[in-house]
């Protein structure tokens, strides 16, 4: 089906079943068996494919969405096939089976083929607006295409076979809204690496088709070499590190159910298996020669991984079509690709951390402002510009996706007020004494709470004690100083006493 979610505008059901027997519901009633006769029917399904492709001038096809059978279920009318039924047609082998993998028109027959004799392996085969073909249940095909094909739709009656028009495959795919796919670029790689900076090691699950995965054991050294032999447009899953307590493990077995163990041998190879519960005695047995081992649940509600992404196609782009569940870190990172810098966001303060810097939930993701961001102006606690519960607006100054962090600004949406002062180096103003220091007295120069705060050095108090400065000056005191200098990259200002006081003598009439 075409990428865009339409439809082939011609598309047809081929089946061995006759259309005069069937009932006023339209199900069929009459003789024919629903598996592959495995001879001369199984050859027409072949042959019309071999037709329709023809007509629409297609020579290869590309195989979308791969499922092989849930390891514990089989589905199918017919014996389970070795291999799925993949034996022999790749030449790759199995690991041929991925989405994305091209095949010729004849390789596709032998999909098919597999697909009506129930072998395990599905899936759906198709040329991007132009060409599809998809087997159902019960010896049901579809073919779709870009032109009505005549010759084929003859050839296909000529063969024993009933081609009827209709609107659409009930195979054509049907994405579910469930946002954006991550992936697994360079921004993710880097992810995973800074989340094993504490641990030094993840487990990583590699799904190249529906029911089937490798694992692999990540470490800083294997990172790049496991990242280019993974399977094109993978799906991919990153867990927490194999546990070396064996017995730890164990306990987390549930009552009943399935689960899936993940174990490394002692020659550290890694093996999964799937279980239920009257499977868990073997599956302990196994695990008494594991080095390290992790019981995960096969229920897609419990089974949720610390990063999830899609192996993208050579140019970036993810074109596998995975109905992946949005984990936390996937919905974390959609939004932090909404997010840019420099844009206003309007969040409400949820906490004051310990260490001072203020968190701001903008739409179920924390953000941070830092204590320097919060105002131009002098405060000494952050609970004196905001509060806990208060909306607030602020500038995007970062956005890290690799860490998950989003750094936020108050100040940047008001003019600083500092530069404003310059116009006052060189004057005389009584300002009030806030703070005494080793080294000298903070007075602030602004007649208000926040106002800006100039450091009087010891060296520009006076001559009155020139061993101990400070003894004459107090907090709170009204204090002449004159404005010496003024940084606003610095966040400085110079003041001095003493200059302030030969200033006042100097003038006329003193």
């Amino acid at each position: 089906m075409p990428e865009d979610g339409g439809v082939l505008p011609y598309v047809y059901r081929v089946t061995k079943y006759d259309p005069a027997d069937r009932d006023e519901h339209g199900h069929y009633i009459g003789a024919e068996d629903t598996v592959s006769d495995h001879g001369q029917v199984e050859g027409a399904y072949l042959q019309a494919i071999e037709a329709f492709a023809a007509d629409t001038g297609i020579e290869r096809l590309a195989v979308r969405e791969p499922h092989l059978p849930v390891p514990f279920v089989n589905f199918g009318l017919e014996p389970p096939m070795d291999g799925f039924g993949l034996d022999g047609v790749f030449p790759t082998g199995p690991d041929g089976f991925h989405d994305g993998a091209e095949v010729t028109v004849g390789t596709a027959m032998d999909l098919v083929r597999v697909m009506l004799r129930d072998g395990g392996a599905w899936c759906r085969l198709e040329v991007e607006d132009t060409f599809a073909v998809h087997v159902g249940w019960d010896q049901y095909m579809y073919i779709g295409s870009s032109r009505p094909c005549g010759t084929a739709v003859a050839r296909t009656l000529a063969l024993g076979l009933f081609p009827e028009r209709i609107d659409a495959s009930p195979y054509d795919f049907e994405a579910e809204d469930e946002g954006p796919q991550r992936p697994a670029d360079d921004e993710f790689w880097a992810q995973v690496r800074w989340s094993m900076a504490g641990t030094n090691a993840r487990v990583l699950e590699e799904q190249s088709a529906y029911n089937s995965g490798r694992w692999h054991r990540l470490t800083p050294d294997n990172i790049d070499t496991i990242r280019a032999g993974l399977a094109p447009r993978a799906r991919l899953a990153i867990w927490p590190d194999l546990s070396s307590d064996i017995d730890a493990v164990l306990a987390t077995l549930p009552a009943e159910g399935h689960v899936e163990c993940v174990w490394q041998g002692r020659g550290g190879r890694i093996h999964s298996a799937t279980a239920d519960e009257d499977e868990f005695p073997e599956l302990t047995a196994r695990l008494s020669s594991a080095s390290a081992a992790m019981i995960l649940s096969m229920y897609a509600g419990d089974r949720v991984p610390l990063l999830a992404a899609v192996m993208p196609d050579g140019d970036g782009v993810v074109r596998a079509r995975w109905e992946i569940d949005p984990t936390p870190s996937t919905r974390k990172w959609a939004f932090l690709k909404t997010l840019h810098r420099g844009e206003i966001v309007t969040g409400r303060v949820t906490l004051i951390a310990d260490f001072l810097v203020t968190f701001v939930d903008i739409g179920g993701f924390e953000a941070m402002i830092n204590i320097t961001e919060l105002s131009w102006r002098p405060f000494n606690h952050p609970s004196e510009v905001v509060a806990v519960g208060q909306e607030i607006s602020a500038e995007i100054l970062d956005v890290d996706p690799i860490r998950e962090r989003v750094s936020l600004s108050l100040r940047a949406l008001h003019k600083d007020p500092m530069p404003l002062l310059a116009g006052q180096v060189g004057q005389t103003v009584v300002g009030r004494v806030t703070k005494l220091v080793p080294f000298g007295v903070f007075v602030r120069i602004e007649e208000k709470e926040n106002g800006f705060e100039g450091l009087v050095h010891n060296t520009e108090l006076g001559d009155g004690h020139p061993d101990h400065p400070q003894l004459a000056v107090h907090v709170g005191d009204a204090l002449p100083v004159k404005i010496l200098d003024i940084d606003p990259t610095q966040r400085r200002i110079t003041l001095s006493h003493r200059q302030a006081i030969s200033a006042r003598r100097d003038e006329p009439g003193t």
